[in-house]
């Protein structure tokens, strides 16, 4: 495992919300005061990224009125998951992860699309940590 600095994570996350928008949110969505909405999965592969030995997990979210699918990083120590959610904060307070599982990388087969909302986060996440 790669020695970052002790709030790597913190200054990770504030490069994160500081790049999400319409580009890189599923489907374009937008919502006013929830900029993390639609980020899930993108926020995980840059996660990944700078976390290599995380992976991506997908699970279902119950938010009181509806099921959302979710994607966010974990990390197995031992026989332990640490789960790692960077934008979680896209669901309102009181939901519950109903299921969840491991997708492996060889699982993910990422439309264009995808990839390249990827790349776009990605490089905005570069551009603010080194700034």
């Amino acid at each position: 495992m790669e020695r970052r600095p002790q709030d790597f994570m913190l200054r990770l996350r504030d490069a994160l919300v500081a790049s999400w928008d319409r580009q890189t949110a599923y489907l374009g969505v937008e919502e006013i005061g929830n900029p993390a909405l639609g980020q899930c999965y993108p926020t995980s592969r840059i996660v990944q990224h700078y976390y290599p030995e995380t992976e991506i997990i997908k699970g279902k979210v119950w938010t009181g009125k509806s099921l959302e699918v979710h994607f966010w990083n974990g990390l197995r120590i031992g026989d332990d998951w640490y789960h790692i959610d960077l934008s979680w904060q896209q669901f309102p307070a009181g939901s519950i992860v109903q299921e969840f599982a491991v997708i492996g990388r060889q699982e993910l087969n990422d439309s264009e699309a995808t990839r390249l909302r990827c790349a776009l986060l990605l490089k905005r996440v570069d551009d603010y940590l080194q700034a």
